[in-house]
């Protein structure tokens, strides 16, 4: 019924990630894309984050990215045709217990976006190409929305409308919300993807010339392309040349010096800097995810990564809200969460790009200074949201152990399994750490609470650092939302009743 569907406007990760979380929890959903054919441009190249191979852990697509991509890409840094520097980022991150992902994998956009609309297949979905949302209006029960297509113009009705359609979204403009930030004018990148000749395609190369301006070289996985980026001069009137192959020969000669050739450009753009967001991510029953709500500058990776974990954090609020009845206030913590992540976002991004201003005037390196652990996107937590419940006595803020809103890390388990087997799928996981715990996961067992799954574990994890028999419930998003003593079966209870009407319950 039109009234239990999802609109998502726009197709990049973030719409997809959200598409999927939501279908395979059975909300019907429709994506549109205004694009006639999807795109083979390589976009946001740079890398998927740990924090992010988590989220495409649970989707089930791991191993698909990582056969597309590669975790080592040495950086090699250059003055004129001079080698300066190698490192390998993340060379040292070997797998621990709480965190199996510890390197960055570098892959093309359109690689992780072809794999992520084949895992929308599996689950009967399809992207809608060439059709474009021109306009919606909204009431207290629906959206509806305009939608002009190859056969014509349509108004549908649906439950709730997303935007995921990028820096330049309609959805935004439409509900008229502030891009606060700014606009850097003075520095311009054209940036391309075209086949290079005279470059073993062994790392991404990198020339931090301060008198000649900036070129990255990047090859493809999978791909005869790489991407090439390259200070944009400006002409004496002050504007910017068009992008185009010879605008992109003319970087690599004037900045590299070396017997560089492009050539077969299958794509081509010039690119500025824009740190803005938005002060609300929903109005109503239309809400605001990745780009849409938040760019920021590409050092330290972060774009698409943020996309994606916004998605993962609205997917699995909207079901329930859709299909199983919770009260719209749940979808506020959406907002209450992830805000702070893109203001986050913002300033990590930002600093990232001045510890590689700083490294390359004091000669010390280049890209790999924006790349730390913080950028890694493990560490994100929502300790101050209302969906994180501490009702374990435990020291207060500095106690031991995982707090209710921190990541909820990987462990082994006695049976050979790891707890991200256990946590993968949409359900909520409610685990009892230590023999403890074993009466009162049987007493909410009982109950029969729909989308739970309950785990009677004989240990406590070292991984989350317990000293004592705990309750732990794992949010479907891989973040923990309540911590509680081994027999507070009933705290277990209430939490789950305050996911499903926020606003009927006050404090903790």
């Amino acid at each position: 019924m039109a009234s239990a569907t999802v609109l998502v406007v726009g197709s990049g990760p973030t719409g997809l990630s959200l598409a999927y979380d939501l279908t395979r929890r059975g909300v019907p959903v429709r994506i549109i894309d205004r694009q006639k054919e999807f795109t083979t441009a390589s976009r946001g190249k740079a890398g998927v984050q740990p924090r992010t191979l988590e989220v495409f852990d649970d989707f089930g697509i791991l191993d698909r990215l990582l056969e597309a991509g590669t975790t080592r890409l040495p950086f090699r840094r250059f003055l004129r045709d001079q080698l300066i520097s190698e490192v390998v980022p993340y060379e040292d991150n070997e797998p621990r217990p709480d965190a199996p992902y510890r390197r960055m994998l570098y892959i093309r956009q359109n690689d992780v976006e072809e794999i992520l609309r084949g895992l929308l297949r599996e689950v009967g979905c399809e992207v809608q190409r060439n059709t474009t949302l021109t306009g919606f209006t909204q009431t207290d029960t629906a959206v509806v929305a305009t939608l002009e297509g190859p056969s014509g113009t349509e108004e549908a009705e649906f439950g709730y409308l997303v935007g995921c359609d990028g820096g330049g979204s309609t959805v935004r403009k439409q509900l008229g919300l502030e891009f606060r930030g700014f606009t850097d004018n003075t520095q311009w990148l054209y940036v391309g993807d075209v086949e290079v000749d005279g470059l073993p395609n062994d790392a991404w190369y990198q020339w931090y010339d301060l008198e000649r301006g900036l070129l990255l070289m990047c090859p493809l996985p999978g791909s005869d392309s790489w991407q090439v980026q390259g200070s944009a001069p400006a002409a004496p009137d002050g504007t910017i040349p068009p992008p185009s192959l010879e605008a992109l020969q003319d970087a690599v000669d004037r900045i590299s010096g070396m017997p560089i050739k492009l050539s077969n450009p299958t794509w081509l753009s010039v690119n500025k800097k824009n740190v803005r967001m938005v002060d609300s991510l929903r109005s109503g029953r239309v809400l605001l995810a990745g780009d849409a709500a938040h760019v920021h500058p590409v050092a330290g990776a972060l774009g698409a990564n943020t996309g994606v974990q916004d998605a993962y954090n609205l997917g699995w609020k909207l079901a329930r809200v859709v299909r199983n009845g919770a009260h719209q206030s749940l979808l506020d913590t959406y907002q209450e969460e992830r805000l702070p992540i893109a203001e986050w976002t913002l300033r990590t991004s930002l600093a990232s790009a001045d510890r590689i201003a700083e490294a390359v005037i004091g000669g010390k390196g280049g890209a790999e200074a924006g790349l730390t652990e913080e950028t890694m996107q493990l560490g994100l937590n929502y300790r101050d949201s209302s969906l994180s419940w501490d009702l374990a006595a435990r020291g207060g803020e500095d106690g031991p152990g995982i707090h209710a809103g921190d990541r909820a890390p990987d462990a082994p388990c006695s049976d050979g399994t790891r707890l991200f087997d256990l946590f993968r799928g949409p359900h909520t996981t409610l685990l009892g750490m230590g023999a403890g715990c074993r009466e009162a996961v049987a007493r909410v067992d009982s109950v029969g609470i729909a989308g739970l799954r309950t785990v009677d574990l004989e240990e406590r994890p070292a991984t989350y650092g317990y000293t004592e028999d705990t309750l732990v419930v794992v949010r479907p998003d891989g973040y923990v939302g309540l911590v509680t003593t081994a027999d507070d079966s009933a705290g277990v209870l209430k939490y789950m009743d305050f996911l499903q009407a926020p606003h009927s319950l006050q404090g903790r």
